[in-house]
């Protein structure tokens, strides 16, 4: 063990290792890129993470940096669960549901806790979560609010960033801090606090007033935005103020999630369910936009493309043989409903069934619990793609994230697959059609030198489409090393100078997860590459995006 290592495990009740095999097993995540740390801890407590980050800051000040890392199960697709200094792994210990309020529905958690978990037990109280990720069997809930996570049932509810209330966060120098809505009032209190934290609140004031133009002009058209930091949110109107809007979405960047308070929805398991199949991905996307304007928003709007489709019957025919028709049509559109007003219900399903009829060649319907798993299927079939692999090519992480304004949803297809076709390579689309948020994996061989090029290639050409189609480089992946070079060439060098004064703000010494978001290039994150990509430690889950 090194000394800092020896020095952190005399100091906190939670393990501290140096074992080759953690670091290795800590070096990836989901994404394409692999960084081992250098001490691996597993905080008991707040304390302990309080305790870790306090010594950090010390050193820091002395000259000497050592990162922070925070992780929870490592599902992170943009390589921001990754860090080559301390790694602080939440879920062997802080994983709890603290209280849940059965009246209100809400709910306090520690980062560490499996989502699925905490999804269970708020269904037992006839509550949910909804913006859960695919990965939500095998993702923590620190990792979903550190994303600002989203997935199949936010076209209706919104983002995680909708839910969390406050947090426990322990700033760059150790300080533990509580965040929600302040008052003016309130706001004045805190900005003349003599702490770091005071020194947090009137730099950041200061820093929204000076720059309000170009942080409202930063809004995009878009159902959701996971890129860069939340600044739009923090100070409204009213003088009110509040930074867990900031901390949502921030990847570890600006402070340590300790706690977690979020708000949830009444859970109603009596759904409808729909998929419909289109001869023409324009089709497709008609039906898309007037789903999305009923008055009474589907619970899901889910797309998949043909090619994908017709994947999973060459890789197993069986998988979709009794819910597909023939021949395998151009897009397919899982729709759900949840409304729980019978009227109100039997009204959009007319409305629904009117649509279909008018853009879709066929559609089904589906209210029982098992026939409705077997529609599921279609969209779950992605699942297939992501998990096949021939020899060392497979489908690669790197450009799966885009969202446009819903508008541009068919120009936004159309662009892809001119991308792909240039590149000689197969296409397969899916995702959040209802959001205008889509997934694509190329598949490549990131062992090959070829393929690495190509693969740097994609993303500029991929992110370059997106920007100049007015959406966003990502919708709920986030930034972390693989979309960070991007923030710049999204929002502008003006608003990207206030990204990066936010960071020095909350993190002036460079501790917290460094690499990721702010302050990185393309060239920087080449030699993070892994030789090989696997996902190897999920294949008891069948992954999902």
């Amino acid at each position: 063990m090194s000394k800092v290592a020896h020095y952190l495990q005399e100091h906190l009740l939670g393990e501290v290792t140096t074992s080759i095999d953690a670091r290795r097993y800590f070096s990836t995540d989901n994404s394409i890129f692999s960084l081992p740390p250098s001490i691996v801890v597993y905080p008991r407590n707040e304390n302990d993470v309080r305790k870790t980050t306090r010594f950090a800051w010390q050193l820091a000040e002395r000259g000497r940096v050592i990162p922070i890392t925070a992780r929870g199960w490592g599902t992170d697709m943009s390589g921001a669960a990754i860090g080559n200094g301390i790694m602080l792994v939440f879920p062997a210990h802080m994983n709890r549901i603290v209280e849940l309020d059965q009246k209100t529905g809400v709910v306090v958690v520690e980062p560490g806790l499996n989502y699925g978990r905490l999804q269970q037990t708020l269904q037992t109280h006839e509550r949910f979560l909804p913006p859960y990720p695919a990965s939500i069997e095998f993702s923590s809930i620190g990792g979903a609010v550190a994303n600002n996570a989203s997935g199949e049932k936010s076209v209706k509810y919104g983002v995680t960033k909708d839910y969390v209330k406050g947090l426990r966060v322990v700033l760059a120098n150790g300080e533990v801090i509580e965040t929600r809505r302040l008052t003016k009032r309130e706001l004045g209190k805190k900005m003349g606090l003599t702490t770091f934290e005071g020194e947090v609140y009137r730099s950041l004031d200061k820093l929204i007033e000076e720059n309000r133009n170009s942080i409202d002009n930063s809004i995009k058209n878009i159902a959701k935005n996971a890129a860069g930091y939340n600044l739009a949110d923090v100070k409204r109107r009213d003088g009110t103020f509040d930074l867990t809007p900031l901390f949502v979405g921030a990847q570890g960047t600006l402070g340590i999630i300790s706690e977690i308070t979020c708000e949830t929805e009444a859970y109603n398991p009596e759904t409808v369910l729909f998929a419909a199949f289109f001869d023409s991905i324009a089709a497709a996307c008609s039906a898309v936009q007037e789903l999305r304007a009923l008055s009474q928003t589907p619970s899901a709007i889910e797309f998949v493309d043909g090619y994908l489709l017709d994947i999973v019957n060459q890789l197993n025919p069986n998988q979709l043989k009794q819910v597909l028709p023939h021949p395998i049509p151009s897009a397919a559109l899982v729709v759900e409903l949840d409304n729980t007003a019978d009227r109100k219900r039997k009204k959009t399903i007319k409305q629904i069934h009117r649509i279909l009829e008018k853009h879709a060649t066929s559609y089904k319907e589906e209210s029982t619990p098992a026939e409705q798993a077997a529609l599921w299927k279609i969209r779950h079939a992605s699942a297939a793609l992501i998990a096949h692999s021939e020899n060392q090519t497979k489908a690669i992480p790197i450009i799966d994230d885009g969202v446009v304004p819903l508008e541009k949803l068919d120009e936004f297809i159309g662009g892809i697959y001119t991308l792909f076709t240039a590149n000689k390579l197969d296409v397969a689309i899916w995702g959040h059609a209802g959001d205008g948020n889509l997934h694509v994996q190329p598949y490549l061989d990131i062992s090959q030198l070829g393929d690495r090029q190509k693969a740097f290639r994609l993303m500029d050409d991929f992110y370059d489409l997106v920007i100049s189609l007015g959406g966003s480089t990502t919708g709920q992946y986030n930034d972390g090393r693989l979309r960070g070079p991007y923030l710049s060439r999204l929002y502008g060098d003006s608003v990207y100078g206030v990204l990066e004064q936010v960071k020095k703000i909350f993190d002036p010494h460079g501790i917290l997860n460094p690499g990721v978001k702010i302050g990185i290039t393309v060239d920087s994150v080449k030699p993070l590459l892994r030789n090989t990509y696997s996902l190897d430690h999920l294949y008891r889950h069948m992954p999902r995006s």
